[in-house]
């Protein structure tokens, strides 16, 4: 939507920014003292024109962390447009901020011109262009038409880099987990400068201004590994963890883990704990997530080969109680159908099936998962989300993502 369709776009931005100052300087406090949360003092104002920012993006709080340490630039935030569909929430968040939406699992293209529109009339923008949070710990690459949007726009780069936000709140998880976060800008460049880049090279810079490795953080940390622990230091670090993970090391098979407090099981009587550092104990077969989440995926891809391979008629994992709809213009849904959620073979060739309804991966042109439990995706020309609070939704993207590597030159990067 352009700033002209919104009306007297002057008027909002002006509305926006008094809301923006004033509510970052008001939780400022608060967000600080709640996860103890220290930020360099920066004044982007000092930089002539609309300013592009580009965090890391480690826990579902991270506008809020980047609102605050930079309260007097009002940016507008790229949000994802399943936000806005929500009843209540939705309409405030718009009103206060006028978020730029990204519909996630499809091409991004109003996104980008979304953003440059705002550029252009001289607004900042806060962009986390990895496309998600990081499931485990360790920063994505950027999305590839970054760097071109980037040096089009005219405006200056901001990379900021956020450290220890993940174990605040991991993906996965509930509950917000106090250990420390620190944030810091990583680099500040010129649109004079960006237009001597290639879009690549601009990627490439943003991709190692915001390199971050959560694990190799905690290694070297001079008291040793933070702590990260719910108020009241109560249990339940571990809860939902199989939200993210799907496979018993032990016995092999998918679907069978349960957490409670701080351990995670299997039915086959394997079981594990999740530390306040984040790592697992004892830490055999897996020191964190990041080496389990390679574990499942590299299993998943197996099974998919092996049916592929033997022409297999088999249903290779299923969840109950998902609900399918179809994101209809104007942020609607319109119910498809409920019940169990799927991934089979049918004679060597992969499906997804929910509310009815049988999808072939191959044509399944995108797909991406929102927070842990909704995963997005689109054929080319309907756009569909399949919500599950019980699910573990990984599996069906990394299956997905398998067929992409198989026909796009190596895709899968999970």
């Amino acid at each position: 939507m352009s700033l002209k369709d919104k009306g007297d776009g002057e008027a909002l931005w002006i509305r926006h920014q008094k809301l923006y100052r004033f509510l970052a300087g008001a939780l400022d406090g608060y967000i600080r003292r709640k996860f103890n949360y220290t930020y360099e003092k920066t004044d982007l104002n000092t930089a002539d024109g609309p300013v592009i920012v580009i965090p890391n993006h480690a826990c579902a709080w991270d506008p809020l962390l980047i609102a605050a340490a930079m309260k007097k630039r009002q940016m507008y935030f790229v949000m994802s447009e399943h936000m806005l569909r929500k009843k209540i929430i939705g309409p405030v968040i718009d009103y206060i901020g006028g978020p730029i939406p990204r519909k996630k699992a499809s091409s991004g293209t109003g996104t980008v011109m979304s953003c440059l529109r705002h550029l252009k009339a001289g607004h900042s923008i806060c962009l986390f262009a990895e496309g998600e949070q990081t499931w485990n710990g360790i920063t994505r690459p950027v999305f590839p038409a970054t760097g071109k949007m980037i040096r089009q726009s005219g405006a200056t780069l901001v990379t900021y880099r956020l450290e220890g936000a993940y174990l605040s709140l991991p993906r996965w998880a509930k509950g917000v987990r106090r250990g420390k976060i620190t944030g810091r800008i990583a680099g500040i460049y010129p649109p004079e400068e960006l237009k001597q880049m290639t879009g690549a090279e601009i990627n490439a810079l943003i991709d190692r201004d915001l390199n971050f490795n959560i694990w190799e953080w905690q290694a070297t940390q001079p008291d040793g590994p933070v702590s990260f622990r719910l108020k009241g230091n109560r249990k339940g670090l571990a809860e939902r963890l199989e939200k993210s993970v799907c496979t018993c090391p032990a016995c092999g098979r998918t679907g069978e883990l349960h957490s409670s407090g701080d351990i995670t099981e299997c039915s086959c009587g394997f079981r594990i704990k999740y530390t306040d550092t984040g790592a697992f104990d004892p830490p055999e077969p897996f020191r964190n997530i990041a080496e389990w989440e390679e574990y499942d995926r590299e299993h998943i891809v197996s099974m998919a080969e092996s049916a592929e391979r033997n022409s297999e008629t088999a249903t290779l994992f299923s969840d109950s109680n998902a609900r399918l709809t179809k994101i209809e213009n104007g942020h609607e849904e319109s119910l498809i159908g409920e019940g169990t959620l799927s991934c089979v073979s049918e004679n060597g060739k992969l499906f997804i099936r929910a509310g009815g309804q049988s999808y072939p991966l191959t044509e399944i042109r995108d797909m991406a998962q929102v927070l842990s439990n909704i995963l997005l995706f689109s054929d080319g020309s309907e756009y569909y989300q399949i919500y599950s609070e019980d699910a573990n939704l990984r599996k069906y993207y990394y299956i997905w993502r398998k067929g992409k590597e198989n026909s796009n030159n190596g895709l899968f990067s999970g």
